[in-house]
């Protein structure tokens, strides 16, 4: 696709390094988007050319600023939503600060900066990527915050996708699996492995963006078995039921 003006938040997380390269290579102009100013200035500096903006995108004052400054940039062309935060416990132990966090931070900020750069995009024929997971069609036990917030990513990018058909903007959905990032503390990635889920690189996940890019989809999901299990939910989730309930004690035995 023709390139231009691309927004990217958790540019400084695995993922987002990963697809700031890569776009970077592509020609892409890059507007880094993060909280750690430090590590948007190392990622600025290994992507010549590119800019950063530093702020909590939880705060609304910040998404705002955040749309100012690509549009006084010519606006954006593509509008990757990457940024997220997970955690691994049960839901009795989850505080109220924790959810409204998650919930925050992986799905309302996504939604609010597709309304915010909505003018932008449409200006510029563009496209919006919401990075979701495997868990956005897949609900898993101990990941009830995380799996609400990418279900409803999923949700929304699909309803918008229809919702905005006629107007040259391209809503799309990327769901990688487990991937090899920080994101996954230690006792998540033991649990990975005593379960043999695999773990893929952030780089495979930022080649799959740019092929999804490149396609006329709207959904790409990533990894086997998972994206079978996924289908498999959507029309016989009984049998994802049954095969999660024998992980059970499994799962838990990783618990903190």
């Amino acid at each position: 696709m023709n390139t231009g003006l691309c927004v990217l938040t958790g540019a400084t997380g695995g993922i987002g390094q990963a697809i700031a390269k890569t776009l970077h290579a592509q020609g892409w102009q890059l507007l880094l988007v993060g909280r750690n100013g430090d590590a948007l200035n190392v990622l600025s500096s290994q992507c010549p050319g590119s800019m950063t903006f530093v702020g909590d995108l939880t705060v609304a004052e910040n998404m705002l600023a955040l749309a100012i400054k690509a549009k006084k940039l010519g606006g954006a062309k593509l509008l990757i939503n990457n940024a997220g935060i997970n955690v691994m416990q049960s839901l009795s132990s989850c505080s109220s600060e924790q959810i409204d966090n998650l919930l925050s931070t992986n799905l309302a900020v996504p939604m609010k900066l597709c309304q915010l750069f909505l003018e932008q995009l449409q200006a510029n024929r563009g496209t919006i990527v919401n990075v979701g997971s495997s868990f956005g069609s897949i609900g898993y036990p101990y990941q009830t915050l995380y799996c609400a917030s990418k279900f409803g990513l999923r949700g929304f990018s699909e309803a918008l996708s229809r919702e905005l058909s006629d107007t040259g903007v391209r809503v799309t959905y990327l769901a990688p699996r487990a991937t090899d990032t920080d994101i996954n503390d230690a006792q998540t990635r033991a649990m990975n492995k005593a379960l043999g889920n695999q773990m893929d690189s952030p780089q495979l996940v930022a080649d799959e963006l740019v092929a999804l890019l490149n396609s006329n989809k709207t959904r790409r999901f990533i990894g086997f078995p998972e994206k079978l299990f996924a289908r498999i939910n959507g029309v016989f989730p009984s049998i994802v039921d049954n095969a999660i309930a024998k992980q059970l004690p499994k799962i838990k035995s990783f618990l903190g």
